[in-house]
Formats: C-alpha cells, structure tokens, sequence
C-alpha cells in the first residue's frame, strides 16, 4: 500500500493548474517520455526502501523510514510536475517555422553593440532549455524580447544586468 505526502501531492497538482502551453520538439516531447518513465520506475525502488524500513520496528522513531516517506514525496513531486508538462506539451513541427520574424525553434545570430561579440541561440521551450547547448528558453528576457523582430533589427534587451543593445543578424531555421 502506498502512502503519499498529500501537502505535497497538493502543491505538486497546483503546478497542473497553473500549466501553459508547452511548445517542443519531437526530440524534446520523447525526452520528457523518456525521464517520465525513469521517475515512474524509481517508485518500485523507493516503495522497497519503504517496506524495509517499516520491518524495522518502531516508526516514530525511524530515520530511515521518514527519509524514504519524504523521498516518495519528492518523486511524486516531480513526477506530477512532468506529468503537467507533457499534458500541456504541443509538438511543432519544424516545416511550419520561417525565418522571416524569430519564433520558437528558430537560430537566431546576435551582435552584442556594446562588445561586438557574436551569440548564436536556438530558441525552444522551457523543458528543452540548455545554455551549453546554446538552447534558450523562450520565457528569458532576451528571447522574450527577440521574438516576432526581423533580421537587421536594433533591439534594447532588459537584463538583470542592464539593457543589452543587440542587432540581429540571421535567422535561420
């Protein structure tokens, strides 16, 4: 029998309320399959940890039981958090996109006026955002502020360090 956390199960269900639409790539759409699945499996193994710690003896006096409750709570968590992610997740597919005005799935080529250095950023969706990659989620400021702006384009950027003065070089797809 499992026993959930319901304050946590409750926060973890605010997020489904509260979710927006959720634009990704096929690629993007299957890793977030892909890490739902491996969630959903660590439920065998921290049920087991549960079960043993439970054989264990008495519970208001077990660590090791409070730490497996509290790490079923988290899993479920982030598992309820994905679960909205994906409900709320449209594919796009890419032969839709143009290059004409920046939008989700484009590249986009930045001059820095101030540095005269070059950026290069994909623009995806939160759930696919990774710097290292140069994938830019289209909820910062500087995609926010790109968005629907055309390639030889003088864009001012609201960052937290200042405003960014930026020309826009290429779009590409």
């Amino acid at each position: 029998m499992c026993h959930y956390d319901l304050p946590k199960i409750v926060v973890a269900l605010s997020f489904i309320t509260m979710a927006q639409i959720n634009h990704t790539t096929k690629e993007g759409y299957d890793k977030l399959m892909t890490d739902l699945a491996a969630l959903r499996a660590q439920r065998v193994v921290i049920s087991a940890q549960i079960g043993e710690a439970r054989d264990k003896g008495d519970l208001s006096e077990n660590a090791e039981y409070d730490a497996a409750r509290e790490a079923q709570g988290m899993l479920e968590m982030r598992i309820a958090k994905l679960e909205a992610t994906i409900s709320s997740s449209r594919i796009i597919d890419t032969k839709h996109i143009n290059n004409k005005t920046v939008q989700i799935l484009n590249k986009v080529t930045i001059k820095n006026l101030k540095t005269n250095a070059i950026l290069e950023y994909t623009l995806v969706s939160e759930s696919e955002a990774n710097l290292r990659e140069k994938k830019l989620s289209i909820h910062t400021p500087i995609a926010k502020a790109l968005m629907g702006k055309k390639k030889g384009d003088l864009i001012n950027i609201t960052v937290p360090g200042g405003v960014l003065e930026v020309e826009l070089l290429d779009i590409s797809i």
